[in-house]
């Protein structure tokens, strides 16, 4: 399953995904969202251990469009990021 195949409305939940996957996934979501203009976005990937979280986080900070991420303040038992993108035309300003 692609981003293209998922409902784009700001909420990424990881767990019906292989780790293997998440990487492309989360890049691919992320342009998704810019692209209807969702810049505040949620992945869930769970507490566990801590390894989808970081995959995502290192994606995140590999992401040109990213402004800020943080721990979801809400996020309880579910463990999620909380995500903010730039908008692309401040993204890309002339001056």
């Amino acid at each position: 399953m692609s981003a293209d195949e998922l409902d784009i409305d700001g909420t990424l939940d990881l767990h019906m995904f292989q780790p293997r996957d998440v990487k492309d996934l989360v890049r691919d979501y992320l342009d998704a969202c810019l692209q209807r203009g969702i810049l505040d976005v949620r992945i869930i990937h769970g507490k566990g251990i801590g390894v989808q979280r970081e995959i995502v986080r290192a994606e995140l900070a590999r992401h040109p469009a990213v402004q800020s991420f943080g721990t979801a303040p809400d996020a309880g038992s579910w463990g999620a990021t909380v995500v903010r993108l730039a908008h692309p035309a401040t993204e890309n300003s002339d001056g």
